[in-house]
């Protein structure tokens, strides 16, 4: 009896947390609140509704059997019968001017993504043009500048060789002297030598004869 007294007795439920009562003012707060009820328990199945089914009328019937002759007298039904067939007749008509006002909007809204996405693709391949004509402009300004700048360069050049004072030129012309006797060695007559020396006293003779106006004295 001891035994059975113990195992019938069931162990204490866990007590459950006092809740405080939280009433949302507005449907963002009490979307909160659900969402936070369905996480504190994750592994619970969400029940998800399905969708409703539209409302279609019910077809009528393929076979009529309770049709009344011309002769037959009318009861006291026949006219409450005649009123659910007629409100029937008008939800049929109802919903079928409703699926064809459906149809019309669907069919027209269809036509107008249709046309505002070929404006769209328009838009953007006359924008894509003009970038495009931008960007070749920049690059051949950029082009045209490297070259400007080569040029220059190339000009700058010129002018230097061209404007080298003489004490350069005749420093340059002994050092072709030397190398060419050390080339020829000591035994070779050395005319070109003194060819250089004397167009180097010519030079200087020459510079020597400039007009003293011109030098300012």
């Amino acid at each position: 009896m001891a035994s059975s007294a113990a195992s019938s007795v069931r162990p204490p439920r866990p007590k459950k947390e006092p809740q405080t009562l939280v009433i949302p003012k507005n449907a963002a707060e009490e979307q909160k609140l659900k969402l936070e009820r369905l996480m504190k328990n994750p592994d619970k199945a969400v029940p998800i509704p399905e969708k409703m089914s539209e409302w279609a009328p019910r077809p009528p019937p393929e076979f009529v059997r309770d049709v009344m002759g011309s002769s037959a007298g009318a009861g006291s039904g026949e006219f409450h019968v005649y009123r659910h067939l007629r409100r029937r007749e008008y939800q049929r008509q109802d919903y079928m001017d409703a699926m064809a006002e459906k149809q019309k909007l669907d069919a027209e809204f269809q036509k107008r993504l249709e046309k505002n996405k070929i404006a769209a693709e328009e838009q953007t391949a006359k924008r894509r043009k003009k970038r495009q004509k931008l960007k070749e402009k920049k690059l051949l300004a950029k082009k045209m500048k490297l070259e400007q700048k080569k040029q220059e360069g190339s000009r700058g050049g010129k002018e230097l060789g061209t404007h080298c004072p003489p004490a350069l030129l005749l420093a340059g012309s002994h050092d072709g002297n030397r190398d060419r006797a050390l080339l020829t060695g000591p035994g070779q007559p050395q005319e070109q030598g003194s060819s250089s020396s004397a167009e180097a006293s010519g030079t200087e003779e020459e510079e020597e004869e400039v007009p003293s106006f011109i030098m300012g004295r």
